[in-house]
């Protein structure tokens, strides 16, 4: 089923590869016209080629652009946001998918550095594009901003707490501005589970798609479950849905599948 998105403008950071990527596509497939962003110019023009290539035969196809920055920096959200209304007049849709994860071990070892980088890209970052795109275009014309979050926000433990400590925030984030923004910008967020992307490497290396994870539906995400959630929250089918993080987990915050109860055995 085709989401109606046509004449609508998105920008997505983070867009180069895994979620972002995928998010990208099919935003694109579905009318809407897509600048992507990314730190690395030549993989993010590889990954504009791979959308567009795949746009030939999709009727009502939007069309794909790019602009190289860095997701922590605020002279970098200006200028994309600058640049994406430039190109196709308007700003509709923003996507903060863009993160980074340099450290894995407990919180309490964690080193400045590490610690200020993390804050910088998932919690300072979404804050200052949507403050980029508000200012630009959504305070005057609405739109929606949709931030990619985490289930590590929403629970504790594991070796990511840095990570999701700033997971947490962003939730957070999504729903306190949500309460600022609306009526004329909604503001949700998407907490995926593991999903099989290089950036999660570290957590399902060694375990391919395949494989029984053991929780309700068994398997781990892929990059286009994240995006069909995506598509949803940024069309005008949720337009009374806003401050809200949609779990997209395979059902793996329910904990480990449980047999199925035998039937009572009849009495006599």
């Amino acid at each position: 089923m085709r989401v109606e998105l046509d004449g609508r403008v998105a920008l997505v950071t983070g867009a180069s590869r895994g979620i972002g990527l995928a998010i990208a596509r099919a935003l694109a497939q579905n009318g809407a016209r897509v600048m992507l962003t990314a730190r690395k110019p030549p993989v993010l023009a590889e990954a504009a080629a791979e959308i567009s290539g795949g746009l030939a035969d999709v009727d009502g196809a939007g069309e794909v652009a790019v602009f190289a920055a860095h997701a922590g920096s605020p002279e970098g959200a200006e200028a994309a946001v600058a640049a994406t209304v430039e190109r196709f007049g308007g700003l509709d849709i923003l996507v903060n998918n863009a993160a980074t994860n340099p450290y894995a071990g407990p919180l309490i070892d964690i080193d400045l550095p590490r610690l200020d980088k993390t804050i910088e890209v998932n919690v300072r970052g979404p804050l200052v594009w949507t403050q980029a795109a508000w200012r630009a275009r959504l305070r005057e014309h609405g739109g929606t901003v949709l931030n990619i979050a985490s289930i590590g926000g929403l629970k504790h433990g594991g070796p990511l707490g840095a990570y999701d400590m700033t997971k947490a925030a962003l939730i957070y984030q999504t729903r306190h501005l949500a309460t600022e923004l609306g009526p004329g910008v909604r503001v949700n967020a998407i907490a995926p589970g593991l999903v099989q992307t290089d950036f999660a490497r570290y957590l399902w290396t060694g375990a391919g798609p395949e494989a029984d994870y053991g929780w309700a539906l068994g398997r781990i995400g892929q990059p286009p479950d994240v995006a069909s959630a995506a598509l949803f929250l940024v069309s005008d089918a949720a337009s009374w849905i806003t401050g809200e993080v949609l779990v997209v987990d395979g059902g793996s915050l329910l904990g480990p599948r449980l047999a199925p109860t035998p039937p009572p055995t009849a009495a006599g």
